[in-house]
């Protein structure tokens, strides 16, 4: 069990003069190099940010450049990093929180889109929540709810699967229980595959899975190159289509 400590009460003062308080704010980043700062994050955003000295991220490197991306004037050398990934253990998590728990804010960042969401943010916020610590979601792109947006798929039952296993038995297995929930509950699925099987992927659902179940590819998004398509499998395995080494999300539904 958690001893929670006594909180303090504090705040930060941004460059700009902004006094920012005491809270776990969650900074959803950019889907694509290619899209503008302004187009998918708010200004309240770099506001913020400007307050923030003490953050958690899943790539320092990518960090320092996202925060410089939204504001190249901030001086990333006076803030400090801490690495929250998916090698980090449950019980390092606690400590890494001390600042807010001395009353600084504090930042989480992943390397792209929301953190917490299919993201090892959310080992902080489960740890804050537990010591009653106030967490702030901050808006931003969430490609796994934007490729559901864009889908045309059901929106009020879902569920996000993450990777599909790799090993042959298990995968079938899967995509079993994916058609499954999707005749029984007419529940979308929504999965992942790393960028350069992309194509390969594509082919498997075409061969594994009956012709009228409908894929939806969600490529890119946000990013110049954003394709959303969905076509019934049938179609899909006489299309032609290059997703190679883009980031995409796959979705399947009746």
């Amino acid at each position: 069990m958690i001893e929670e400590k006594p909180r303090i009460s504090g705040e930060m003062t941004g460059e700009g003069g902004t006094a920012v308080p005491a809270a776990l704010y969650l900074f959803p980043v950019p889907l694509s190099d290619s899209s503008k700062i302004g187009d998918v994050l708010p200004p309240a955003n770099a506001e913020l940010l400007r307050g923030i000295r003490h953050f958690l991220v899943e790539n320092v490197r990518s960090a320092r450049r996202f925060i410089k991306r939204v504001d190249p004037s901030i001086d990333v050398n006076l803030m400090t990093f801490t690495v929250l990934d998916e090698h980090t253990r449950p019980e390092e998590v606690e400590s890494m929180l001390e600042p807010l728990q001395n009353g600084e804010p504090m930042g989480v960042i992943s390397e792209a889109g929301c953190p917490a969401v299919a993201d090892p943010g959310a080992d902080a916020v489960a740890v804050a929540q537990r010591r009653g610590l106030k967490v702030v979601p901050l808006v931003g792109p969430s490609s796994i709810l934007m490729a559901l947006m864009g889908s045309g798929f059901n929106g009020q039952s879902f569920a996000f699967n993450g990777y599909l296993p790799i090993e042959a038995p298990k995968r079938a297995a899967k995509l079993r229980e994916m058609e499954n929930r999707i005749r029984r509950e007419r529940q979308t699925q929504i999965f992942i595959e790393t960028p350069y099987r992309n194509n390969k992927l594509i082919a498997e659902l075409s061969r594994s899975l009956p012709g009228q179940l409908r894929l939806c590819v969600a490529s890119d998004i946000t990013g110049k190159g954003e394709r959303i398509v969905t076509r019934p499998l049938s179609q899909w395995a006489k299309a032609n289509y290059d997703y190679g080494k883009v980031p995409t999300i796959f979705l399947l539904f009746n």
